[in-house]
């Protein structure tokens, strides 16, 4: 899968993964260079693309808490990295699948910067530590939204499957 690239503690709102000052942009292809724009170096590095996709963040509990705000969804999914936390908030989590962000809730999950991650079924791998981690995973409803690409894009899916008969 990738590295871990950027270690996160507990309680990280969506103000620190897309700040209230660039509300403005809405957009899910102009969202990606506000990523975490207070930690400079994290926004840096995936604006430049030096973490490419498949980058891991890994994150505490509670992860998203705060304002309802999509882009904090959106912004995370223009860069193509993998979120894995030991929570989410609600309403995050929910925003994460309605965009069809995979989010991965891992409570035991141990890792540092540098190290190799895999995902395999329901197990996170630790590949430099050698150790794997339960994953807790979503139901199969709000997976099958997440696989499709997101909420319009299952309602669409599911409309043409319809009137196509």
């Amino acid at each position: 899968m990738g590295k871990v690239v950027y270690i996160f503690g507990n309680d990280i709102s969506t103000d620190a993964i897309y700040p209230g000052r660039y509300m403005a942009t809405v957009l899910p292809t102009e969202t990606p260079q506000f990523c975490f724009a207070d930690y400079t170096e994290l926004n840096q590095k995936l604006n430049s693309k030096e973490y490419p996709e498949g980058s891991v963040l890994i994150g505490g509990n509670n992860f998203g808490c705060g304002s309802s705000r999509e882009q904090a969804a959106s912004t995370i999914l223009g860069h193509g990295i993998v979120v894995i936390a030991k929570d989410y908030a609600r309403i995050f989590l929910q925003n994460a699948i309605n965009l069809g962000l995979n989010l991965i809730t891992c409570p035991d999950i141990e890792a540092e910067l540098g190290d190799e991650i895999e995902l395999k079924g329901d197990k996170v791998v630790n590949k430099t530590k050698g150790k794997e981690f339960r994953t807790v995973p979503l139901p199969a409803a709000r997976m099958a939204i997440v696989e499709a690409g997101g909420l319009v894009a299952y309602t669409r899916k599911k409309v043409i499957a319809k009137y196509a008969k």
